[in-house]
């Protein structure tokens, strides 16, 4: 690794690090058990217990053998999918959701008459990764001697290399069920802290290889492919073992956490000692922190607690020009442009994130879930407008369109009671006869409130005021509940969807107030035009989502999905489509991305969004920062 150029700038170094020691003095372990800061020190193997309530500080829903929980040619957890029964009904397995276990008696009819998929016609899958089919390792044997002996593990064995050489994108994991593996990394590391990727990284300088960060996996982004081109061996750092808070200040509401960390583990962590972060994307059960800084992600209550940007307080991070930190920990700073904000997006590109900062809070005293129907999307929308103008959004609010709600109406797990059944009857009669909502145009916004009880219920009333000037019914905090529960298990049925011919997809946008509508009318027609230009026999799902809200626009989820019988080779026409699908998000006036990130996937757009002059601000970073390339996945530039 380069140095910090020169002796006077290292002696700068070292002076801020003192200073920030200093200003972090109350961080150690204290005599008193009951003092406010809990401390946890950065130790290769084990863990310290958490000084006041004895939990373990140490995170490991995911353990460094992914293969062991892991589904290799899927999402999630192996134990766990949709699946058709012998009597032809869906069910979801395992035992680690609220929906496992349940019988989803709609999900049939819905597939067959959706896509005009049939149970009989069954896609092939290749069930067992074949190692025969995965090209031998590229070693630096220099890079690889000198690793060893730091101690730090690594593997290049066939499954650990397969595992970490794709995120979750339609075209990697379609590739992997008809066991076709590409290029892949030559090897993994497993740093343990801070240190370890130090000394990674100064190998990979001395040996010149490439490195790909690796977090929780879940990119869509195409970020964690390994480029083709890349004749120099392709290391793997897989920072999941970074999974520890190292502490936690209670007085200042911020908790130090590695980043390896995933979502679940954090929140879970936290909660043990009374706090969260709030931080909630969809992927939080697998997505790592490091991941959610290097994407700028957002979280389903940012109208709360922010989006990723927000809670960050102080980063750390491993560059081949050594480590970059602020000095001091200060809630903000005048000093020119911030330089977190060179590290929010960059996707790999210039380093390792190893540790952050975080903003936390007490545990919310009360939640409640609620949801709206509204007549149709437009009305749905206007009403969100207004709650976004009167800053009186909930934790989080989410509006889906018909045809989601649809969707999502045939997730609906089997009822054991008559009396439910009766009620969800009456319910509907309401709606659609007594009210005279017409069932192919009503939405329903889903609603989450977190706080105080008593400024709960009053800004819950406040909303649904607010919704019925806009035709707007209260449809109970079931129908809220059940929309947040699917969060988890919605993924998973890509899978499903692909054992019966049907491929989709999900993509998302950030959009002025005043596109909203024309946005999510247009790009869905674009879609169903194009799939019946390319071919595809049978009418596609086009569907859409207001997710999160601000002041000045929306982000808006559009999912996607056609069955592909017919078409020899499915996946180029998906790209197609998805292609012109993004051409009309830019045209109608929304963002490349709002939280997914750019990857590989959209960087043919980048110089259009963020200008020439702006490429060349980012690409001269980069030539600083790593001039060699070692960071070399090909993100964004």
């Amino acid at each position: 690794m380069a140095s910090n150029s020169s002796g006077d700038s290292s002696s700068r170094h070292q002076t801020a690090r003192h200073r920030l020691s200093v200003i972090a003095g109350h961080l150690q372990r204290p005599a008193d058990s009951n003092a406010a800061v809990l401390a946890v020190e950065c130790k290769a193997q084990g863990t310290t217990p958490n000084v006041r309530t004895g939990v373990r500080s140490e995170g490991r829903t995911v353990p460094r053998r992914r293969q062991e929980i892991m589904k290799w040619n899927g999402w999630g957890y192996s134990d766990s999918r949709f699946l058709f029964n012998k009597k032809g009904q869906a069910e979801f397995t395992g035992k680690r959701y609220r929906l496992s276990g349940m019988i989803i008696p709609g999900l049939k009819d819905w597939l067959e008459s959706t896509f005009g998929a049939s149970l009989q016609h069954k896609a092939p899958v290749t069930p067992i990764l074949n190692s025969g089919a995965v090209q031998p390792p590229t070693l630096n044997e220099a890079f690889v001697e000198e690793l060893r002996s730091t101690g730090v593990p690594f593997s290049h064995e066939a499954e650990d290399r397969v595992f970490r050489s794709h995120g979750h994108c339609l075209h990697e994991i379609f590739a992997l069920r008809e066991g076709k593996i590409g290029r892949i990394p030559d090897m993994v590391v497993w740093p343990n802290c801070h240190n370890d990727v130090v000394k990674i990284v100064e190998l990979a300088c001395k040996h010149n290889v490439c490195l790909i960060p690796y977090g929780g996996g879940t990119s869509v982004s195409s970020a964690l492919e390994c480029p083709p081109e890349e004749s120099r061996s392709i290391v793997s750092l897989d920072t999941s073992q970074m999974n520890r808070i190292l502490w936690i200040d209670e007085k200042n509401l911020t908790a130090r956490v590695e980043s390896g960390i995933v979502g679940q583990d954090l929140e879970r962590l936290l909660n043990e000692s009374g706090y969260c972060t709030g931080h909630e994307p969809d992927s939080m059960e697998f997505s790592s922190l490091g991941g959610w800084v290097a994407t700028r992600a957002s979280g389903m209550k940012k109208n709360i607690y922010g989006n990723i940007e927000d809670l960050v307080v102080h980063i750390k991070m491993v560059t081949p020009r050594g480590v970059i930190e602020k000095s001091c920990q200060g809630p903000r700073m005048s000093t020119g442009p911030d330089i977190h904000h060179f590290i929010l997006g960059s996707e790999g590109t210039l380093g390792v994130v190893t540790e952050v900062t975080l903003k936390i809070r007490p545990m919310p005293e009360y939640q409640k879930y609620g949801s709206v129907v509204f007549p149709n999307f437009e009305q749905g929308v206007a009403c969100l407008r207004e709650v976004a103008r009167q800053r009186c959004a909930p934790a989080s609010i989410r509006l889906m369109d018909n045809e989601q709600f649809k969707f999502g109406h045939a997730l609906k797990p089997q009822v054991s009671s008559i009396f439910t059944s009766f009620l969800d009857g009456l319910k509907k009669f309401y709606i659609t006869k007594f009210k005279g909502f017409d069932p192919n145009h009503l939405c329903v916004a889903t609603l989450l409130f977190e706080g105080d009880r008593e400024k709960v219920l009053q800004h819950e009333k406040q909303v649904y005021d607010i919704a019925a000037k806009f035709g707007g019914l209260a449809a109970g905090e079931d129908n809220g509940q059940r929309g947040y529960i699917m969060t988890f298990v919605i993924a998973y049925l890509r899978d499903l969807g692909m054992d019966y011919y049907v491929i989709g997809e999900s993509f998302e946008t950030s959009v002025p107030w005043d596109r909203v509508l024309d946005i999510c009318r247009n790009v869905k027609a674009r879609i169903v035009r194009e799939c019946k230009d390319k071919g595809v026999q049978f009418p596609p799902l086009s569907t859409c989502r207001v997710t999160q809200t601000y002041d000045a626009g929306a982000c808006v989820y559009f999912y996607f999905a056609f069955n592909y019988r017919g078409l020899s080779d499915p996946v180029h026409v998906y790209e197609q489509v998805e292609h012109a699908a993004r051409e009309e998000v830019l045209a109608n006036g929304g963002s490349l991305s709002h939280h997914h990130g750019v990857g590989k996937l959209r960087k043919e757009w980048m110089r259009e969004t963020v200008s020439t002059v702006g490429m060349g601000m980012l690409q001269s970073v980069k030539d600083y920062v790593d001039p060699n390339n070692i960071f070399g996945n090909r993100n964004l530039l």
